[in-house]
């Protein structure tokens, strides 16, 4: 539902929470001392809890306006609800002012139930988590049918290239500013380049993108709900697992617990009437990709701390995420510069 009252051109001279509070009043929902700002993560988006109807929404506000049409958010999320796969209802939407009103899920995130609950219950948590990407994986013929931008978009050669290059660029240059000697770059972005070639030839599947336990929420019923979805696109089918599984982990997690979860997830593949992988095969696809998924999250961890300064929450992830990435690489029994470089690291 799009509003009807188009804002002036100064409307984005004025903060996120005066063009909310402009919103809210013509609306007749809220005043802006009842708008409760909510902490963004590494977004351009402020997030804001207000008064809706007999509750409360949530509001994202945008830096620029959008066409409701054809924005990410939007376009995913009404191919999710098709798909009935558990994301926040849309309530509003002022794509001239940049807002988008929501269900309200709650600030329970999955990450951090985890920590709290018994382990007969993060069992069943993160397997009903390994579920839902099963049941995204099925909903791909649809974003194809439907022409998503989310079936327009991949994890090609190039992009996960250009992930693997954004680690290289932020890492070594922005955090450590290390001046590799020619040979040693040469050397890695070598290997870099066979990790994003050789995951590009993987079949694809439609992906959430970012499908970790922040961005999990468990709504006041106790179920899961999926945020943060605006970048969902077509990818390997071990990407979102590898995400669950292995970002912001405080350490590797066990070789048993990782193998009974990627069998619970291909039998999760099975009855959502998905094509049979064979196990092994996946195993290899898993860690491949957890090497590419990890170095990029550690570029996004040194590009936060380096460049934005958010280094207090972020920079604590870098050296257990490059143990994680060492294991993988050592499992593979490959890309012998990359594991050089990072024992390099993890002992200073």
């Amino acid at each position: 539902m799009s509003s009807a009252i188009q804002p002036g051109p100064n409307a984005f001279a004025i903060s996120a929470r005066e063009r909310l509070a402009a919103y809210l009043s013509e609306q007749r929902k809220a005043s802006e001392t009842e708008i409760v700002a909510l902490t963004p993560d590494a977004s351009t988006r402020e997030y804001f809890r207000v008064p809706w109807k007999r509750g409360t929404a949530v509001a994202a506000v945008y830096p620029e306006p959008f066409d409701p049409e054809f924005h990410p958010y939007l376009d995913v999320t009404r191919l999710f609800l098709e798909c009935k796969l558990p994301a926040p209802e849309v309530y509003a939407v002022d794509g001239a002012r940049g807002i988008i009103v929501q269900e309200d899920l709650g600030d329970r995130q999955l990450g951090k139930a985890l920590e709290q609950v018994s382990e007969e219950e993060r069992e069943t948590y993160i397997e009903d988590a390994i579920a839902i990407i099963a049941r995204i994986q099925a909903a791909t013929e649809t974003a194809f049918a439907r022409k998503s931008i989310a079936g327009k978009l991949a994890f090609d050669e190039a992009k996960l290239g250009w992930e693997l290059n954004f680690f290289f660029d932020h890492y070594f240059g922005s955090l450590c500013k290390e001046n590799l000697s020619h040979a040693e770059a040469a050397e890695l972005k070598a290997e870099l380049n066979d990790v994003a070639a050789e995951l590009s030839a993987r079949p694809r599947v439609l992906c959430h993108r970012d499908y970790h336990g922040a961005n999990l929420m468990l709504d006041q019923k106790n179920r899961l709900r999926i945020v943060d979805h605006q970048d969902a696109r077509m990818g390997p089918i071990s990407y979102d697992l590898v995400s669950l599984l292995m970002d912001r982990q405080p350490e590797p997690p066990s070789l048993a617990d990782v193998r009974a979860y990627r069998l619970f997830f291909l039998e999760a593949r099975r009855r959502q009437d998905l094509p049979a992988i064979d196990p092994d095969d996946f195993a290899q696809e898993f860690r491949l990709m957890t090497i590419q998924r990890e170095l990029k999250a550690i570029g996004t961890f040194s590009y936060q701390t380096a460049v934005c300064g958010r280094g207090a929450f972020y920079q604590r992830h870098i050296n257990p995420t490059f143990q994680i990435v060492l294991q993988a690489a050592e499992w593979l029994e490959r890309f012998p510069v990359l594991q050089r470089m990072i024992k390099e690291r993890i002992r200073q």
